[in-house]
């Protein structure tokens, strides 16, 4: 696969066919479909017929970014179970709608705050922990089967040691992979660029926004993250990526800085 470019559910669109048809008029190949947006819940993916519909008028395919909110390692037994159900659930819709990806953020948990540091309690109980986290790998394993379908772990605020331990055990399967949130990573000061990079041959999504500081999700071009470097990058993994900007405007502005500056675009707009 060439890198295809997509975009994410935008809040100011009212449902999935303004999404798709925005979609299809920028050139775009997919969408990127929220699960903290109520409109996108298992329950009303399930309606695979009008997805699909949407899908084939329009000529775009979907990826889901799954509930932020999503912890399969909470020591509640009944929290971790709804969780898990809600990703199994996820993955039997995307096998029915095609989807080929769906992409999570990997949640540090609850942290004590001590006087002279914070105590992680996924650090603390590692070991139940990480046996939480293959417990999940395998049950991705089994309902994935032979569908060819990945899990992309997100960075977010920079990964903990207990994370990069718990993701080396999802990568050690095929079915899981690497999300690239540049605008994350250039906020948290780069510092989860090393570990990406030894792990590049997982690499299969990217989060493209532009960041100063800690101000994410900006107009590509707007801000200060070596742009070219990341979509090369993308580019020589054959990775999706998401134009996560916000804002139709936005979105529109950082296409147009795309087929400017970086030769490979190949979206019409």
């Amino acid at each position: 696969m060439s890198i295809e470019f997509g975009m994410p559910t935008l809040i100011e669109l009212a449902g999935l066919e303004e999404n798709a048809r925005l979609c299809n008029s920028l050139g775009l190949k997919f969408i990127e479909l929220n699960m903290n947006l109520p409109q996108y819940q298992v329950v009303i993916l399930k309606n695979s017929g009008m997805f699909q519909d949407i899908s084939k008028e329009y000529k775009v395919y979907y990826t889901i970014h799954l509930d932020e909110n999503l912890n399969i390692s909470d020591f509640n037994n009944a929290v971790t179970k709804a969780y898990l159900d809600t990703v199994k659930q996820s993955l039997l819709v995307a096998k029915e709608l095609g989807i080929p990806l769906l992409n999570m953020h990997l949640s540090r948990g609850v942290y004590f705050t001590l006087p002279d540091q914070k105590v992680f309690l996924f650090d603390k109980y590692r070991d139940i922990y990480l046996n939480n986290i293959q417990y999940f790998k395998d049950m991705c394993k089994t309902v994935i089967g032979g569908e060819g379908i990945n899990i992309s772990i997100e960075n977010t605020e920079g990964f903990t040691a207990f994370q990069k331990e718990a993701i080396d055990i999802l990568l050690d399967s095929s079915i899981f992979t690497l999300t690239w949130d540049i605008g994350h990573s250039h906020s948290a000061n780069s510092v989860d660029e090393k570990y990406i990079i030894q792990n590049e041959s997982k690499l299969k999504h990217f989060h493209i926004h532009d960041a100063i500081g800690k101000q994410n999700h900006l107009t590509l071009g707007e801000g200060n993250i070596n742009l070219l470097e990341k979509l090369n990058i993308a580019r020589r993994n054959h990775c999706r990526c998401v134009i996560e900007t916000k804002t139709v405007s936005s979105l529109q502005e950082s296409l147009n800085w795309l087929v400017t500056h970086w030769s490979y675009c190949k979206c019409k707009y």
